[in-house]
C-alpha cells in the first residue's frame, strides 16, 4: 500500500554502501539559512575549541554501531539475503555487536552442532564444540536447562522438561574457584509474592546436599530489585542455623512466634560434595548443591506441616530465584522447532552484515564452560573472522547472580580464551538498562554496589587487566509513561550513567560501551514516531559527550508492526507489516542518516568532539535544543542540534571559541545544512496498516557562511551544520 521509496541504487557497491551510494538528501531553497529574513536577536550556540577541552575522541568505523538478535529459522534465511542486507546497512551504522539471547532466556547454546558431551554414551553433561572447520555453521540452537528446576526468569526461560530440580553452577565451587566456598554462598529465595506469615520451611535435598547452611527471611522491602537497590536486610530464623546436616527431605520448625515476610532464603555455604544421578565420572556432577523442592509455611504441635501458599493461585503462587544453575543438559533439551535460534557464526561473518569491519561477539558464561567458550574463539579464529570485543555472558544482573561470582566465572573464562589468544579484548558484565547505579545485599563490608564490588574482585585476584571494556544496556524509559518531555531527560541519564561506573572504581582507560539501546526494554508507541529520531540523536550526541568508547543501537533487522501501550510501532528502522516485507522507513532510519552519514564520517579515522552550549530553554528550565560539535578528519567542523521544542523553530548563530589563543571563529564559505524533523515525519498509528506521512527523507541546502549567518531549526527537528570554521589560528 505505501510503496518502498528506493534511496539507495541497487547498483552500488554492497560493502561501502554507506560511502558509495547517493546520500538521502533533497535539495531545497535557501530557507534553511537566512541573513535579512529571519527574526533578530537569534541565539548563539557556543562551541569551545580549546584543545585542552577536548570531550572526547571517537572513531565511527569503531565506536558507532548496531546489533543483531535472536531470529527465528525462517527469520536467519530472510535477514540474511542481499535485499535485506543492503536495507539494513543503508542506515549507515558501522561495526555490528551480536546478541546472547539464548543465555538472557536462561538456557545453554551450542554455537556449532559438531562437538563433544562429557557422557558421550548418553549425549548430555557438558557440552564442547569442535573447532574442526566443518561444514560452515547458519543457525544456532538453544537447549533448555533441566537443572534449572524452580528457578524462574522475568526473561521467559526455554522451558525445561524437569521444574523442580534446581543445582547450582559447579564453575562456583572450590574445585574450579581455587578459594573458599564461603565466598561464594549459593542461595535459594522463595518470593511468597506478598507477606505471610513463616514459622517453617520443608526442603526436599538431592545429592549434593547442603552440610552447612542457614535460613533467613527479608527484613524490608525490594529484596529482588536490584534497580531500585533492596531497603532491608537477611536475617536468620532463630532456628535456622544448621550444621553437620545430612540431606533428605526435613521439616524445620524456624521459630515458635510465625516472622511476617514475603522472602525466604536458603543461604548454603558448604557442600556433602554427593554425587547427583549423573554419577561420579564427572567432578562437576559431585559439587555445589542440589534440591528439589522448597516450601514455607509452619508446622503444628503434631509436626504436620502446612504450605503458606498452598492455596495460592495463578499470580499469587510462589516464585523461586537462585544464585546460579548448573549448565549440565543433554541433546534432547534442544529447541529446534524453528522459532527461537541465533545466526551461525559463519553465516554472520560472511553475508556482509559486519560491514567488513571487526565484531563484538558473546560467549556464553552463565550457562557454558571455558572450555566451550574457548573453542568457540578458536573456531573463529581459524575461520580468520575479525574480532573487536568479547563479551562475557549476558545481564547477570538481571538472573541476581552476584558480583563475586560472576568475577569468579570471569577469570575461568577469561584465563581459558587468552590461552587461545591474549591479545583479544574481553569485558561485561552486559547490564540490563538502568539509570542507576545497580544495588544489591551489602557484603561483608557493608558494600553494594554490583559493579564496585566485581571490579574489586577483578583487581584484588590480580585480574583487572582482563576487563579490556565495561558494557552495558540503555532502556531509559518505562515504556508507558513516555511523554514529550521524557525526551528532555535522555542526555542527563546518559551522562550520568556514565559517571555512576567511573565512580565505582571502573578504571579511566577501560572503554565504556553500550551495547544495545532503545527508548525501552519493551515495545511502545513512541519508538516509531518522530520522538524516537530525537531520542537517538540525543542519545548518541551525550554519550560520546559523556566520554563513552563504542555506542550500538538495535536492532539492525527489520521487525514487525505490532501494537502496544502508546501505539502501533516497530522496533526497528523499517516499516514492515509483515515482517520483512519493507514498504517504508521510520524515524530512527532518517535520524541514523542524520548521524552515520552527515555529522560523522565514517572510513574516514578519528574525530575530536568539543563542548558545546545553546541556552534555549522553556519556562520550566528544560532544553529545549541540545547541540553536539566534532571536528571531523576531513577538516570541517559538524554540529548536530536537536530542537526538541514541538510547536517552535529556533533561530541561532554559531561561534567557535579558542580561550587559550583568545580567538573566535565561524563557519566560513560553503556550509552544508541538512535537516530531518516534523516537517518531514509523522507517524500514523493505525493498526497494520501504521505508516508515516508525511514520510520525506532529510533535507538539505548549502549556503555561503560568515559571521552573520542565521541558521533556522524547524520545529521538532534534527539538523547538522557541516563546513570549514575561520578566525581560530593566527
Amino acid at each position: 500500500m505505501y510503496p518502498l521509496r528506493r534511496f539507495l541504487p541497487l547498483t552500488c557497491s554492497f560493502f561501502f554502501i554507506v560511502v558509495v551510494c547517493a546520500t538521502i538528501v533533497q535539495i531545497v531553497p535557501r530557507s534553511l539559512a537566512q541573513s535579512t529574513t529571519t527574526p533578530p536577536q537569534p541565539t548563539v550556540v557556543h562551541v569551545d575549541t580549546t584543545p585542552a577541552h577536548i570531550l572526547n575522541s571517537f572513531d565511527p568505523d569503531r565506536s558507532l554501531g548496531s546489533s543483531v538478535d535472536v531470529l527465528s529459522h525462517s527469520g536467519i534465511d530472510q535477514v540474511y539475503t542481499p535485499h535485506i542486507l543492503q536495507e539494513s546497512l543503508s542506515a549507515g551504522w558501522g561495526p555490528i555487536t551480536y546478541r546472547n539471547n539464548t543465555e538472557l532466556r536462561m538456557a545453554a547454546w551450542h554455537w556449532t552442532e559438531n562437538g563433544t558431551w562429557s557422557d558421550p554414551e548418553h549425549k548430555s553433561g557438558y557440552f564442547t564444540g569442535s573447532t574442526e572447520l566443518k561444514e560452515p555453521t547458519r543457525y544456532i540452537l538453544a537447549y533448555a536447562l533441566p537443572h534449572r528446576g524452580f528457578s524462574t526468569s522475568g526473561d521467559r526461560p526455554i522451558g525445561t522438561p524437569n521444574l523442580t530440580y534446581w543445582k547450582s553452577n559447579p564453575y562456583l565451587t572450590s574445585k574450579f574457584t581455587h578459594e573458599s566456598d564461603t565466598l561464594h554462598p549459593q542461595w535459594v529465595i522463595v518470593d511468597l509474592r506478598s507477606p505471610q506469615p513463616v514459622s517453617a520451611v520443608q526442603i526436599a535435598w538431592a545429592a549434593p546436599f547442603a552440610v552447612t547452611y542457614q535460613i533467613e527471611y527479608w527484613d524490608g522491602k525490594y529484596a529482588l530489585d536490584f534497580d531500585r537497590g533492596p531497603a532491608g536486610s537477611w536475617k536468620i530464623f532463630p532456628n535456622g542455623s544448621l550444621k553437620n546436616a545430612k540431606g533428605g527431605t526435613v521439616t524445620l520448625k524456624l521459630s515458635d512466634v510465625p516472622v511476617t515476610t514475603q522472602y525466604v532464603r536458603v543461604l548454603m555455604t558448604e557442600s556433602s560434595n554427593t554425587c547427583d544421578l549423573h554419577g561420579s565420572g564427572d567432578i562437576r556432577n559431585c559439587v555445589g548443591y542440589a534440591i528439589q523442592e522448597i516450601h514455607a509455611g509452619s508446622v503444628d504441635a503434631t509436626g504436620t506441616f502446612t504450605d503458606v501458599a498452598k492455596d495460592a493461585t495463578g499470580k499469587n503462587q510462589p516464585e523461586y530465584c537462585s544464585s546460579s544453575i548448573d549448565p549440565w543438559h543433554s541433546q534432547s533439551d534442544v529447541n529446534a522447532t524453528g522459532g527461537y535460534q541465533h545466526t551461525g557464526f559463519d553465516l554472520f561473518f560472511t553475508s556482509g552484515i559486519t560491514n567488513n569491519l571487526p565484531a563484538m561477539i558473546p560467549v556464553t558464561m552463565l550457562y557454558g564452560t571455558p572450555d566451550d567458550a574457548a573453542a568457540q574463539i578458536a573456531y573463529i579464529e581459524k575461520r580468520n573472522y575479525p574480532i573487536a570485543y568479547i563479551e562475557m555472558g549476558e545481564e547477570p544482573d538481571g538472573k541476581h547472580a552476584m558480583p563475586e561470582d560472576y568475577g569468579a566465572l570471569y577469570v575461568q573464562w577469561a584465563d581459558a580464551i587468552h590461552e587461545i589468544d591474549p591479545k583479544l579484548k574481553l569485558g561485561g558484565p552486559i547490564f540490563e538498562g538502568v539509570n542507576e547505579d545497580i544495588r544489591v545485599w551489602p557484603d561483608a563490608q557493608g558494600r553494594t554496589s554490583w559493579m564496585g564490588r566485581f571490579v574489586d574482585y577483578l583487581k584484588t585476584h590480580g585480574h583487572l587487566k582482563d576487563l579490556a571494556f565495561v558494557s552495558f544496556e540503555h532502556y531509559p524509559f518505562e515504556p508507558c509513561d513516555i511523554t514529550w518531555k521524557t525526551l528532555y531527560s535522555e542526555p542527563q541519564l546518559m551522562t550520568h550513567i556514565l559517571q555512576v561506573w567511573r565512580d565505582d572504581g571502573v578504571p579511566k582507560d577501560v572503554p565504556l560501551i553500550v551495547t544495545e539501546s532503545h527508548l525501552a526494554a519493551a515495545l511502545t508507541g513512541p519508538m516509531s514516531t518522530m520522538f524516537a529520531g530525537l531520542w537517538l540523536a540525543d542519545n548518541i550526541g551525550s554519550f560520546f559527550e559523556g566520554g563513552g568508547a563504542a555506542f550500538y543501537h538495535s536492532p539492525i533487522q527489520p521487525q514487525g508492526l505490532q501494537n502496544s501501550c502508546l501505539g502501533w510501532a516497530s522496533w526497528s528502522n523499517f516499516v514492515a507489516p509483515h515482517e520483512y516485507d519493507i514498504t517504508g522507513y521510520t524515524s530512527l532510519y532518517y535520524a541514523a542518516h542524520m548521524i552515520n552519514l552527515e555529522w560523522a564520517q565514517h572510513h574516514s579515522g578519528t574525530h575530536q568532539m568539543f563542548p558545546s552550549s545553546v541556552g534555549i530553554q522553556d519556562s520550566e528550565g528544560n532544553a529545549l535544543v541540545t547541540s553536539y560539535a566534532v571536528l571531523r578528519p576531513d577538516g570541517n567542523w559538524a554540529v548536530m542540534m536537536v530542537n526538541r521544542d514541538e510547536s517552535t523553530s529556533h533561530s541561532v548563530r554559531v561561534t567557535f571559541e579558542n580561550s587559550a589563543n583568545k580567538r573566535h571563529g565561524f563557519f566560513a564559505g560553503p556550509v552544508d545544512i541538512v535537516t530531518f524533523g516534523s516537517e518531514q515525519y509523522v507517524w500514523i498509528s493505525d493498526g497494520t496498516n501504521s505508516h508515516a506521512d508525511p514520510d520525506h527523507p532529510p533535507v538539505g541546502t548549502t549556503v555561503e557562511g560568515d559571521s552573520k549567518t542565521i541558521f533556522t531549526l524547524p520545529k521538532a527537528s534534527i539538523t547538522v551544520l557541516r563546513g570549514k570554521v575561520t578566525g581560530l589560528r593566527d
